[in-house]
């Protein structure tokens, strides 16, 4: 058995437990399920009333900004679904000394702490995005190129990779602090400015000094502006911006592995 196919079967594993998890609490999922359906519908007739007014914010129009709202949702739907359940509890594994269980166990522990739990209920908030992107791309009237299409994957995979990153990075300092709710909340807080295109802060110093760092500095902004405007058809300024954001998305995922590991070096065991 090759060690990626090893590796896809545990994961596996853990996505069918996810699964029987989920339905053996069935008020509960459809709880979840009814709540990020108000909550998608909520943000649609938010932005639909307001671009009744406006035919444009900056240069994106109501087809393209939904674009952009799917897109966001389909990242966090996916960061939600099979890794944020895992980052909130990873502070438990230190407190209660479990995760000397993980460091004992044949694979990867970095892998094992990340996957072995799922929240699949998520999954109905991806499948709405699919389907609010759909829409999107039919209203603008844009053809998808397959190179479009594929560049689009990329860029939401390499999304997904930046944010875990990030998660699993402030997580790691758990190992430190004992717990870190604070910073996983930190982490929503300085998500909230990827919920819009990267162009809406310019136009004044606090906005632009705000993009700037939130493009070039720690890319939040790029990974979800960048794939909506490739999928939507709209043009690059720069247009290298698509190979920094997959470049810088690499190396984040590189630079929370080193975090990780050395953090790990500094973790006192419960029997030490």
């Amino acid at each position: 058995m090759t060690r990626a196919l090893f590796y896809f079967r545990v994961w596996w594993a853990f996505f069918v437990n996810a699964a029987v998890r989920e339905f053996q609490f069935r008020s509960n999922l459809l709880t979840t399920l009814v709540t990020r359906g108000f909550w998608f519908v909520v943000q649609y007739v938010l932005f639909d009333l307001i671009y009744r007014q406006v035919p444009t914010i900056n240069d994106w129009t109501r087809a393209d900004y939904f674009g952009f709202m799917a897109t966001g949702m389909l990242i966090n739907s996916l960061v939600e679904a099979f890794f944020m359940p895992n980052m909130a509890e990873f502070s438990e594994l230190i407190r209660t000394g479990n995760l000397d269980f993980a460091l004992l166990k044949p694979v990867d522990t970095q892998f094992l702490v990340s996957c072995q739990k799922m929240d699949l209920a998520m999954i109905s908030q991806l499948l709405m995005s699919l389907g609010l992107l759909g829409y999107a791309v039919r209203e603008s009237g844009q053809s998808v190129s397959f190179v479009a299409a594929g560049l689009y994957v990329l860029l939401v995979v390499s999304a997904v990779a930046f944010f875990y990153s990030l998660m699993i990075a402030l997580a790691s300092t758990s190992i430190f602090f004992g717990r870190n709710q604070s910073l996983i909340e930190f982490w929503f807080y300085i998500t909230i400015f990827a919920r819009y295109p990267s162009s809406i802060y310019s136009g004044s110093p606090t906005g632009e000094v705000i993009r700037f760092a939130f493009s070039y500095v720690l890319p939040i902004l790029l990974v979800v502006t960048v794939p909506s405007r490739v999928m939507m058809g709209l043009v690059l300024e720069p247009s290298w911006l698509a190979a920094l954001t997959i470049f810088a998305c690499a190396l984040s995922l590189l630079a929370s592995r080193s975090v990780f590991l050395w953090s790990l070096r500094h973790y006192r065991s419960a029997s030490s």
